[in-house]
């Protein structure tokens, strides 16, 4: 479908490569200002003292996040040095919504990383982030209803609240699933890079109009700088990404599924293109679908047994993973490839025309997940099955016994 210069088949230019070079710029400065950070995290005392219910057993600093912020911030600074890009920090105002929205959510994020900070006070700092970035004007303009066919137009102050709410929803989503090295910018590159695969699709469906360029240059931001910084945080990590790095993700992730889904007008769209057209939000949603899932275990599990829905335990979705025989590394490339199924099946249904072949390819994703994520229980079972009882079970006597009977 692509052209090696970038320039699809009906004539629509697609700036690809420069989009390809966006996400490398992040990349190099994600990985590069992290070593640095880490540094700079120890002497300000950011720094994850192991807890109870935590996986880590010795103080790993935090505040990586940091890191991403700035692999995003030279991204998009680069990028407007690119006459093929430029055009898209003209209309509409996307760009600089997002990068103020990121730096309050950055600055909410560091001093919860050094200080703490208690619920309310991180969604207030939540809340006001996604606010800004409403008014100053990335908002939802548009909700389709699949009842009557039909899309409503949202006035100023209803197009904010639903993008308070989305947002607000996907920053505590992905803050809450960082629970395990490597886990959160994982995710957080998966969804970005099947986001950014949707928009150059989007942007080549539309012939490159200016309104799909900020989604596209922002995923491809995103993506990068996740992947800059997951070497640092990999199992065995070296630095925690914290609240300031997971907050950021959700909401850059919140941030393109509205500029590429909120403002589009669905009348007249067939069903397969209200797919499409939805698929940022929808992506979205099934990478957090997780974690929402998990999220909302964890609540009915608190209040059942009698205590705080905060109240921190450890029976997450990872820490049941671990207890079934997966290791930590394990574990999380389990939730990639859980995440990556879901993710790809979403954009799928927009990109390939055969629905027959984009089921097929899902469901042998679930059947391979599925196995992969039951082979330490069947491992145990064939363990448990050819071990010897051990010494003094009820199959042997005690050691002793014998010469006591002789």
């Amino acid at each position: 479908m692509l052209l090696s210069q970038g320039v699809f088949s009906q004539g629509a230019v697609v700036p690809l490569r420069e989009l390809l070079l966006v996400l490398l710029v992040a990349t190099v400065i994600a990985y590069l200002s992290t070593g640095g950070i880490r540094v700079l995290a120890i002497a300000f005392g950011a720094v994850a003292i192991p807890r109870e219910r935590d996986v880590h057993v010795k103080p790993i600093p935090r505040m990586g996040g940091l890191g991403i912020y700035l692999g995003l911030l030279a991204a998009v600074l680069f990028a407007h040095q690119l006459p093929a890009l430029r055009r898209g920090f003209d209309y509409p105002k996307d760009i600089p919504a997002v990068l103020a929205a990121a730096t309050l959510i950055v600055l909410v994020g560091i001093i919860d990383d050094r200080w703490g900070l208690d619920w309310l006070t991180k969604l207030v700092g939540q809340i006001t982030a996604a606010g800004v970035m409403a008014v100053m004007g990335l908002s939802w303009v548009a909700i389709y209803n699949p009842f009557t066919n039909e899309t409503v137009v949202l006035d100023p102050l209803q197009g904010g609240l639903v993008t308070v709410g989305i947002t607000v929803t996907v920053v505590n989503a992905m803050n809450f699933v960082d629970g395990l090295d490597g886990l959160a910018a994982g995710l957080g590159f998966i969804a970005a890079v099947a986001v950014f695969v949707f928009t150059v699709g989007l942007l080549y469906e539309v012939g490159g109009s200016t309104d799909t360029f900020p989604p596209a240059l922002l995923a491809a931001a995103l993506a990068g700088a996740c992947l800059g910084f997951l070497p640092h945080n990999f199992s065995p990590a070296r630095i925690f990404m914290g609240d300031t790095g997971s907050m950021l993700i959700g909401l850059m992730l919140a941030a393109v599924s509205t500029g590429a889904s909120g403002r589009i007008p669905l009348q007249g769209y067939g069903p397969r293109d209200i797919v499409g057209l939805l698929s940022p939000l929808l992506l979205v949603g099934a990478v957090m679908f997780i974690p929402v899932l998990d999220l909302v275990l964890a609540v009915i599990r608190r209040v059942r047994a009698g205590v705080s829905f905060s109240t921190p335990d450890k029976m997450h979705l990872h820490h049941r993973l671990l207890q079934i025989g997966h290791s930590q590394r394990r574990v999380v490339l389990v939730i990639y490839l859980w995440v990556s199924v879901l993710a790809f099946g979403a954009v799928g249904t927009s990109l390939i025309s055969d629905r027959r072949m984009v089921v097929l390819l899902f469901a042998a994703g679930l059947v391979f997940a599925l196995i992969v994520t039951a082979v330490p229980s069947w491992r145990e079972l064939k363990n448990n099955s050819t071990r010897k009882p051990p010494r003094g079970s009820a199959d042997e006597p005690p050691l002793g016994s014998d010469r006591v009977a002789r």
